[in-house]
């Protein structure tokens, strides 16, 4: 299958966004001071797991997204040349 040009720079842009955003969360998550990730003893609560999960879940679909996008620039780069 080959990607446009669009669809190819959309989903590394994708890949890359999805990064920035769930790396500020986790680090928003880590520090949290409001009692909801961390209860009074300093032990995670099930909202720090399940929003930890919801994180690392989108690492890797970012991830994926990302690489097929850098995989379509790729080939149209080679194409090209």
């Amino acid at each position: 299958m080959k990607l446009s040009r669009r669809v190819s720079w959309f989903l590394l842009a994708f890949g890359v966004w999805s990064w920035f955003i769930w790396i500020t969360f986790v680090k928003n998550l880590w520090q949290d001071g409001s009692g909801l990730a961390f209860d009074d003893a300093g032990d995670p609560t099930g909202y720090f797991w399940v929003h930890l999960l919801l994180a690392v879940t989108s690492f890797l679909l970012g991830t994926a997204v990302g690489v097929i996008g850098l995989r379509g620039v790729r080939a149209l780069r080679d194409e090209r040349a």
